[in-house]
């Protein structure tokens, strides 16, 4: 899938990289939550609870792939019409996941929270 963040913008403004490496950080969360079958809603709900990203990151995040694969999303929805989280993944499963995702970020010192305070 497309990035959301030009190259360039991390090389005028040192906080670009880190708002860049938190874009991207989203967008694979919720690349995971799409090989869960999640709909929005769950994806929404599943990174709030477990990795702690604002919802209206999650939900800006999303529109913008939507925006960038739209043939997928189209597909995607019609197979997936309803979510359901539970047929699919347990909260276990979910948070296991969040957890391996999220992990190299914390090796490096980064920090969900301090990633999602910079966006507001």
């Amino acid at each position: 899938m497309p990035g959301l963040v030009a190259a360039d913008d991390t090389t005028k403004n040192p906080d670009a990289s880190s708002s860049s490496s938190y874009l991207l950080l989203v967008q694979h969360l919720i690349e995971k939550c799409l090989m869960f079958n999640m709909d929005q809603r769950e994806c929404v709900e599943a990174l709030s609870k477990h990795a702690n990203i604002q919802p209206l990151i999650t939900i800006t995040v999303w529109n913008e792939l939507e925006k960038e694969n739209r043939e997928f999303f189209s597909s995607y929805n019609l197979k997936n019409p309803n979510g359901k989280i539970e047929e699919y993944c347990s909260q276990a499963a979910a948070q296991q996941m969040v957890e391996e995702v999220t992990a190299p970020f914390r090796h490096k010192g980064l920090s969900l929270q301090d990633s999602s305070d910079a966006q507001n």
